[in-house]
């Protein structure tokens, strides 16, 4: 299977709560709407019901994406995580050689990232290029401001 993605099993409780939200209560939203939409007559120029039934496509075409990234969602546990080097759930601080500023961040999956509590993407230029990198190391990252040097202090959980 391609394209799985790794979570914490909070992150990928987060998915399912949100899957579980859209399937009940924004689901019966739309219903509401439609029908509410058919009753005021001729559906051929009730531009209310065309929005009722366009939210519902756009909700259909959201749920099938998250049961989608649910499906290939696997929960990775710490005891597997090899802190060795940069992977999905470590804790990397790592010093900026560009301007000596220290930052430690976590490096999470695309869906759990969170810049302000720390949990960087593992697909973001930070993230690629710190990944694989053992302590010691200095990753190239190729960032939107242009090159940046970060060298690996520690690695952990």
């Amino acid at each position: 299977m391609e394209n799985v993605s790794y979570y914490t099993e909070e992150g990928l409780q987060k998915l399912k709560d949100a899957l579980k939200e859209l399937k009940t209560k924004e689901r019966a939203k739309v219903a509401k709407q439609l029908a509410e939409a058919r009753e005021k007559g001729d559906l051929s120029e009730n531009a209310e019901y065309e929005a009722a039934k366009d939210a519902q496509g756009l909700l259909e075409l959201k749920i099938s994406k998250l049961e989608e990234t649910v499906f290939k969602a696997r929960v990775i546990c710490e005891d597997d995580v090899d802190i060795s080097k940069v992977s999905i759930l470590t804790k990397v601080k790592i010093k900026s050689q560009n301007n000596g500023r220290e930052f430690t961040y976590a490096i999470v999956s695309e869906e759990e990232a969170d810049l302000k509590s720390g949990k960087i993407s593992v697909k973001s230029p930070i993230g690629q290029g710190l990944l694989g990198k053992k302590i010691g190391e200095v990753a190239t990252v190729n960032a939107p401001a242009g090159k940046m040097k970060f060298e690996i202090l520690s690695i952990g959980l």
